[in-house]
Parts: structure tokens; C-alpha cells; sequence
């Protein structure tokens, strides 16, 4: 699924956890021109190099989720249609960012 997912991507790096760490997601990113910033898995006798600072964009993202997800209505998603479902999650950031 990740080649799936990196055939639309865009921009200068592709930002992944451990569990991207595959020499077939590598290939892939760096096909389409972009700089693979992964957490190299534990059991990985060779680390690659990782940027500490693009991999911190990860975890403020993450945290960002999180938090969303604090919100029982995003969590557990009532809103049968999708445009409800999207004004429910804009409410849920206005908050975040009203905090």
C-alpha cells in the first residue's frame, strides 16, 4: 500500500515511521525525486542516516492527530456523510486552535 499512497505524493521529502522502512518504499520515494526521512527499524543491522529536524515535523503532526481524536465525535466519526463529517473535524481544529 505505501507505493499505492507515495504515486500521489508531493514535495522534497517523504517523512515516515520504522514502519516504513523497506528498501521498496526507498526506491520508491527516491523515483519520485524525494528525500526518505524514516526512522530506521530496531532490528536493522545498518541505520541509514536520518534528519533529525524534517523528522521532528512527524511528530508535531502526530501530536496533531492525537488531539483530534480527543474529540469523541472525529474518534468514533457519527456524521454519515462525508461534507458533515468535515465540518465536524474543521470545529474540532477551530477548538485546537482556539486553546
Amino acid at each position: 500500500m505505501a507505493e499505492d499512497l507515495l504515486a500521489h505524493a508531493q514535495g522534497k521529502a517523504a517523512i515516515a515511521d520504522s514502519g516504513y522502512d523497506a528498501a521498496r518504499i526507498f526506491e520508491a520515494m527516491r523515483a519520485k525525486g524525494m528525500q526518505p526521512v524514516v526512522a530506521p527499524n530496531p532490528t536493522r543491522a545498518v541505520k541509514p542516516p536520518l534528519d533529525q529536524k524534517l523528522y521532528a515535523l512527524r511528530y508535531l503532526v502526530e501530536c496533531c492527530f492525537h488531539t483530534l481524536k480527543r474529540f469523541r465525535a472525529v474518534a468514533t466519526r457519527y456524521e454519515k456523510t462525508a461534507t458533515n463529517y468535515l465540518a465536524v473535524v474543521h470545529v474540532a481544529c477551530i477548538t485546537m486552535w482556539l486553546d
